[in-house]
């Protein structure tokens, strides 16, 4: 059984070895680069700053992903779910907001409020 592996691994060697370079075209060319250098700059999206569960008046659960921007946060109804929102602050310490749903306070206590649940405080 290993002379047959042995003497497989040898003819694909051999096979190998046969082949011709030639059909291989080196080119240091960058066929997009005039493209690519027309581009706008990729800007990267902010990473997680912090998750929290948050434990509401009503006894409800809402977890919310703070981004490192500092202006956006993103609203579940469910670990690991979709978001339901994403929240906006016109600036760092501004409360998050978009249509129908706001959020602000510390990082411990804050007031959500959402489409289905009335303004209540909330509480990591």
């Amino acid at each position: 059984m290993k002379m047959t592996h042995i003497l497989a691994s040898a003819g694909v060697l051999i096979a190998l070895a046969a082949c011709s370079n030639d059909s291989v075209v080196h080119n240091s060319v960058d066929p997009q680069a005039e493209e690519l250098s027309r581009a706008a700059p990729v800007t990267l999206p902010p990473a997680i700053k912090a998750t929290k569960t948050y434990r509401c008046k009503d006894n409800s659960l809402v977890y919310v992903t703070f981004l490192e921007d500092e202006v956006t946060a993103m609203v579940r109804d469910k670990p690991g779910g979709a978001p339901l929102a994403t929240l906006i602050a016109a600036a760092a310490g501004q409360p998050f907001e978009t249509e129908g749903f706001s959020l602000s306070g510390s990082s411990d206590t804050v007031t959500y409020k959402s489409p289905e649940i009335i303004s209540q405080s909330c509480k990591a």
